[in-house]
């Protein structure tokens, strides 16, 4: 009976929060990207020799369809299209003005030899994630310097395989970084939608240096224990959007990134003006959100709302560490729900890895106007740890209407932190207990020019879809 109070007092909070009518917002940008472009011309892959059983290695074929396709660049662009079948393959790289779309019941599939995955020399900006100086493997499917991509589909599927990669890891036998399932670098007018990825060696989505991003309609999923299968990975990229996902894997559901300690720094290209909305997530070891623990070249005006984040280790979390330089702020987080959450927020001052030894131990990073507003958390763990830098307080740390019913006696634990709060159960550490509400401080979401005002009635709308879910689970 306790638990069930407690979860109708969270809800009945909740309730009241979304009954008032605040304005939404989001970013123009998102409106002008198209998730399909009409195509003049249009092949499909068994043209070229293709065969769909899961045996047969077809890179070639992808290739050769790619090269045929680029005399068709200049004329309209064109569309390579994957009819239904298993489609075994390695590496393959795309071209401007290409749509690659697969059916329902096509599959794309990563071959399990690593020797498909041409090793490729790093960015000379290296250090994005987790990649180390030497060789990495190639993506699975791959483009540079491109615009004018989509990659979709009637939810086809594109599998990495990547349990035997997993191992290696596991192993320490791995000579190269592990490949991501899709990377474009530099390139620009990126489309990625309805379609579900699956089983990637590491990260799945992965814009690198990319303006102009939708991420839309996506499914991704990897077990819960492997390791580094982030979901959607923005990097040192600007206005990018991503919307109406699920993502079900071993770290981050979306983490945004920009670069590793002095080379981030050095070639300070941030990521910027984001836009995530209505994102269902599951990570047992990551975060619902996270920004970091590589962002030297910066992160800043990201808008995060309708996040639902469900048996998963945080929901929300900033990794940063002394070395790293660079910032993360103008960050506004709003309608979200947890449930089985171990940790609802958390900020670390002190994730500690860098590429070498060569990072300057005075960067400090700079942490600020981040705002979490609209926060319903049942069966969370702890409600938050906030840890800051010595010498680098972390500021304008904002909490509205956050409500968690918690299990641990000690909800809080702060230090080195500045910030703010208003109507936060259990109520905010020490640190946050100025009243918001009362000060103009707090980062609005709204400062950046590429973002305008919506009906309020969407607001509700999502609200209330989120709400469903726990109304449920109070009523069993």
């Amino acid at each position: 009976m306790r638990r069930s109070a407690s979860l109708l007092q969270v809800l009945l909070v909740f309730i009241t929060m979304v009954a008032t009518q605040w304005s939404s917002v989001s970013s123009t940008y998102c409106k002008d990207m198209a998730s399909s472009v009409y195509r003049p011309h249009s092949v499909t892959i068994t043209e070229f020799g293709a065969v769909g059983d899961g045996v047969t290695l077809n890179t070639k074929a992808f290739q050769n369809a790619i090269f045929y396709l680029n005399s068709f660049a200049d004329k309209g662009g064109a569309q390579l299209f994957v009819p239904a079948g298993r489609w075994l393959t390695g590496s393959f790289s795309l071209i401007s003005h290409l749509t690659l779309s697969l059916d329902k019941d096509a599959e794309i599939i990563g071959s399990p030899d690593s020797s498909n995955w041409p090793a490729i020399d790093p960015l000379p900006s290296y250090g994005r994630g987790r990649e180390l100086p030497g060789k990495r493997h190639q993506s699975l499917i791959f483009g540079s310097n491109l615009t004018d991509v989509i990659i979709t589909g009637a939810n086809g599927t594109i599998d990495g395989q990547g349990a035997i990669w997993w191992d290696w890891f596991y192993n320490n036998t791995l000579n190269y970084t592990r490949p991501h399932l899709v990377e474009l670098m530099y390139s620009t007018d990126v489309v990625i939608s309805n379609l579900t990825f699956k089983n990637s060696p590491y990260w799945n989505i992965h814009p690198v240096y990319c303006s102009q991003v939708l991420v839309q309609h996506v499914t991704i999923l990897a077990p819960l224990n492997s390791p580094n299968t982030a979901g959607i990975n923005p990097d040192s990229s600007t206005n990018v959007c991503i919307d109406h996902c699920y993502v079900r894997n071993g770290d981050d559901v979306i983490v945004i990134k920009s670069g590793w300690d002095e080379y981030g720094i050095s070639f300070a290209r941030p990521s910027t003006n984001i836009s995530i909305s209505n994102i269902t997530g599951e990570t047992r070891g990551g975060a619902g959100i996270a920004f970091g623990s590589e962002m030297s070249g910066g992160i800043s005006e990201v808008r995060a709302e309708g996040l639902r984040i469900v048996n998963s280790m945080h929901g929300i979390r900033i990794k940063t560490a002394p070395g790293r330089g660079g910032y993360v702020k103008n960050v506004y987080i709003s309608d979200v729900t947890m449930d089985n959450v171990s940790m609802a927020i958390r900020i670390t001052g002190n994730f500690g890895e860098h590429p070498d030894d060569k990072y300057d131990r005075n960067a400090l990073p700079m942490i600020s106007n981040i705002t979490i507003k609209n926060l319903v958390g049942v069966n969370v763990g702890v409600a938050g740890i906030l840890e800051g830098i010595e010498g680098d307080n972390f500021s304008s740390i904002c909490l509205s209407n956050v409500s968690l019913s918690v299990q641990s006696m000690h909800p809080w634990n702060c230090s080195l932190i500045q910030g703010y709060s208003n109507s936060v159960i259990p109520e905010s550490c020490e640190q946050l207990r100025t009243d918001c509400g009362q000060t103009p401080i707090c980062y609005d979401g709204g400062s950046s020019s590429a973002i305008h005002a919506q009906e309020p009635r969407h607001r509700l709308w999502s609200a209330t879809r989120l709400l469903n879910p726990l109304l449920k689970s109070a009523t069993l």
